[in-house]
C-alpha cells in the first residue's frame, strides 16, 4: 500500500480536502491519510462546504482534525505540507523531510477562495497520483 501524508499545521481544511480527493481518486493500492502539527478542535466549515459541493461530506465521512505521528510519517511514502504560512514555528517541515504545496490557508477565507483552493489541491492530487502510478 502506498501511503500518503498531507499535513498542515491545523488539520482543519486544506490537508483535509487533500485527503479526501486522493482517497476519492486513486486507485487501489494508493491511499492517504491527513494530520496537523496543532490540529484545531473542528474542520472549517468553508472546507465542509466546499468538499460537499463535490459530492464529498468530511463530516459525514469522519474527517476530524488529528495530529501528525511519528507512525504516520514512517508509514507514508510521501510527507506533503500545504503550506507553511500560517506558524512557521509549527511547520511539519521543521520535523521532516516534505513536499510543500504551498497552498492558501482557507481558514476565513470566502466560499469563491476556498473552492479555487479546493480546485488547486485537485489538481496537484491528480497529478501525484500520476508520479506514484509509476514509481
Amino acid at each position: 500500500m502506498k501511503q500518503v501524508l498531507f499535513v498542515c499545521v491545523h488539520n482543519s481544511g486544506r490537508s483535509q480536502m487533500a485527503e479526501a480527493l486522493f482517497n476519492r481518486l486513486a486507485p487501489e493500492g494508493m491511499q492517504a491519510v491527513s494530520a496537523g502539527t496543532q490540529p484545531g478542535g473542528a474542520l472549517n466549515p468553508a472546507a465542509v462546504e466546499a468538499m460537499r459541493e463535490i459530492g464529498i461530506d468530511l463530516e459525514a465521512d469522519g474527517h476530524r482534525p488529528k495530529v501528525m505521528t511519528p507512525e504516520m510519517v514512517e508509514s507514508s511514502v510521501r510527507v506533503i505540507t500545504m503550506g507553511c504560512d500560517v506558524d512557521a514555528s509549527a511547520c511539519p517541515a521543521n520535523y521532516y523531510v516534505t513536499e510543500d504545496w504551498g497552498l492558501e490557508d482557507p481558514k476565513d477565507k470566502p466560499i469563491e477562495k476556498v473552492r479555487q483552493i479546493r480546485d488547486r489541491i485537485e489538481d496537484k492530487v491528480r497529478n501525484l497520483i500520476e508520479e506514484l502510478k509509476n514509481e
